[in-house]
C-alpha cells in the first residue's frame, strides 16, 4: 500500500505544480468572468472529475501509451484545444447578452448544471499538463513490491483533483467578485465577456501548438 511518506511527497509535488497557473486555472478564471461564480465552481468540479479520469487511465495502462505515443498525446491535446476554442467563440458571440442574462434569473436546471460540469470535465480530461505529469511522475511514487499497483495509483492520484478543487475554487471566487464590478455596466460586462472568450481561444491555440514538453 502507499506509504505516508510517498503520499506526502507526491502531494507536495502536486501542490507546486498546481500553484503555477496552467490551463485549468485560466479556464476557470475565464468562465467566472463570462458566466459567473456558480458556473465557474461547477466547472472546477467537472475539471477535477476529468483530471481524476486521467488518474484512472494511468492506473490501468493508458498513461504508458500517452507517454510513449506522440499520436495519442496529440489527439488528446487537440481535442481539449478545440473544445476551448469552441467555448471561447461562444463566449464572444454572446458577450452582448451577458448583461441581460445577469439581470434575469438564470435557471439552475439539471440540464444546465450537467452541461457546465461537462465543459469542465472535457477540459480537465484533455489537459496536457496534467496527463503528462501523471503519466511521467505518478508511477515513480508507486512501490511495485507492495502489490496492488493500480490501487496505489488511484490513492496517490486523489491528491491532484483534491488540491486543484481548493486552488481553482479560490481563483473562481476572486474572478467572480471582479465580475460583479464589471456587471454594473453593460459595456464593461460585454468587454469582459469578449476578453474571457479571447483568453479561452488563446489558451486553446496555445495548447494546440505546445509540444510534448508540457
Amino acid at each position: 500500500m502507499v506509504s505516508p511518506g510517498a503520499f506526502a511527497a507526491f502531494a507536495a509535488l502536486v501542490f507546486v505544480m498546481i500553484v503555477v497557473p496552467g490551463p485549468s486555472v485560466l479556464f476557470t478564471i475565464s468562465r467566472a468572468l463570462t458566466v459567473g461564480r456558480r458556473d465557474a465552481l461547477l466547472t472546477v468540479a467537472g475539471n477535477a472529475a476529468g483530471v481524476y479520469t486521467q488518474v484512472v487511465a494511468v492506473a490501468f495502462g493508458l498513461g504508458v501509451l500517452v507517454r510513449t505515443s506522440a499520436a495519442v498525446f496529440t489527439v488528446i491535446k487537440l481535442a481539449g484545444a478545440g473544445y476551448l476554442v469552441y467555448l471561447g467563440v461562444q463566449a464572444i458571440r454572446h458577450r452582448r447578452g451577458l448583461a441581460d442574462a445577469l439581470s434575469a434569473a438564470v435557471p439552475t436546471t439539471p440540464g444546465r448544471t450537467l452541461r457546465v460540469l461537462r465543459d469542465g470535465f472535457v477540459v480537465g480530461l484533455a489537459n496536457p499538463k496534467s496527463i503528462v505529469f501523471l503519466a511521467a511522475v505518478l508511477p515513480q511514487f508507486v512501490t511495485p513490491s507492495a502489490g496492488r499497483v493500480p490501487l496505489q495509483v488511484l490513492l496517490l492520484g486523489v491528491c491532484l483533483p483534491a488540491i486543484a478543487v481548493l486552488s481553482d475554487s479560490a481563483w473562481a471566487l476572486v474572478a467572480g467578485a471582479a465580475r460583479s464590478w464589471f456587471a454594473r455596466s453593460p459595456r464593461r460586462l460585454a468587454l469582459i465577456g469578449g476578453t474571457g472568450g479571447a483568453v479561452m481561444i488563446g489558451l486553446g491555440v496555445g495548447i494546440a501548438l505546445t509540444g510534448r514538453r508540457d
